[in-house]
């Protein structure tokens, strides 16, 4: 399901009704969701498999302080479990890296330290890849940071990522069109430009101006979510429901194991998806090392075309 990532991405940008937490099961973990969709039951049947053989070998005399861990999915599933005062850990999936980042920060020290995530969107790292395998040569790669990006600064700039500080935007909480287009014209020079999920700078009314400039100077736009490459990006790496939740598993397995948590984290499992019609316009030839760019769980089947 392609557009999963856009999907969610949209939902932790917005806010929503309370969650209302359900408890799956008592085998020591609870999976709290905000709704009830087709998307939100196919992530918590599938957790629900992944979940239970994991807990079934939940030993009291392990040195686990906390007894019972929360899976959140979506931002306001967060919201609900981070509000609450339990003896508990909590995982954090589907939701952005910048949203999962403002609510931690208003957490006491205590519960900081138990709560962690697999964010929504694409890895950077992972981004600048598939850059490289795209135009198989070394590319300069550009990058517009908003408040809620800043903090990627310093490891795009161990990348060589020309990162530019795309401020507060104005009065609205958003860029204007002006803004943006004198930051794309600063970074006409490179060849592509990594777009990461902040909502000031890639909105509805912005998206359309920065396509337009990129494709004039000949840039490609590597986006967050495979939306944004039928809509022009591109190509991106992206993540299913089954990639993320193996992820989760392995989070808890790890907890089950030894009591500790990981720090968050972005997905380590993804396909890829490349937009062939704006590759041949900007010159770029794919091969199928850019096309099959993967990395997928263990066990896996390979993955569809997409």
């Amino acid at each position: 399901m392609r557009q999963l990532l856009g999907t969610l991405l949209l939902l932790a940008a917005t806010s929503a009704q309370a969650a209302k937490p359900d408890p799956v099961h008592d085998y020591g973990f609870q999976i709290v969701a905000a709704d009830d969709s087709a998307i939100t039951r196919r992530i918590s049947e599938d957790l629900v498999k992944r979940l239970v053989p994991i807990f079934g070998k939940f030993r009291t005399e392990l040195a686990q302080r906390r007894r019972t861990l929360y899976v959140a999915i979506g931002p306001s599933a967060l919201r609900d479990v981070a509000a609450r005062r339990c003896d508990c850990v909590v995982v954090s999936a589907f939701t952005s890296s910048q949203v999962y980042r403002t609510i931690a920060a208003r957490l006491a020290p205590t519960q900081a330290a138990a709560i962690t995530a697999v964010y929504a969107e694409p890895a950077p790292a992972d981004q600048l890849r598939l850059a490289a395998l795209l135009y198989r040569r070394p590319v300069r790669v550009a990058a517009l940071l908003g408040a809620d990006t800043a903090f990627l600064k310093p490891a795009l700039a161990l990348d060589k990522v020309t990162v530019l500080d795309a401020g507060q935007g104005d009065n609205s909480g958003g860029r204007s069109g002006d803004d943006i287009n004198d930051l794309l014209n600063r970074i006409a020079q490179t060849d592509v430009l990594l777009a990461l999920p902040d909502a000031a700078i890639y909105n509805a009314e912005n998206f359309r101006n920065i396509l337009l400039s990129t494709y004039r100077h000949k840039q490609g736009v590597i986006g967050f979510s495979a939306d944004m490459v039928k809509a022009g990006a591109l190509g991106t790496t992206y993540s299913e429901v089954e990639d993320i939740n193996t992820q989760v598993a392995e989070i808890a397995a790890a907890y089950v194991a030894g009591g500790q948590l990981p720090a968050p984290q972005f997905p380590h499992y993804f396909r890829t998806i490349v937009n062939e019609g704006v590759a041949k316009s900007l010159d770029v030839t794919v091969d199928d090392a850019a096309r099959h760019f993967a990395r997928r769980p263990p066990g896996a089947k390979p993955a569809p075309p997409p």
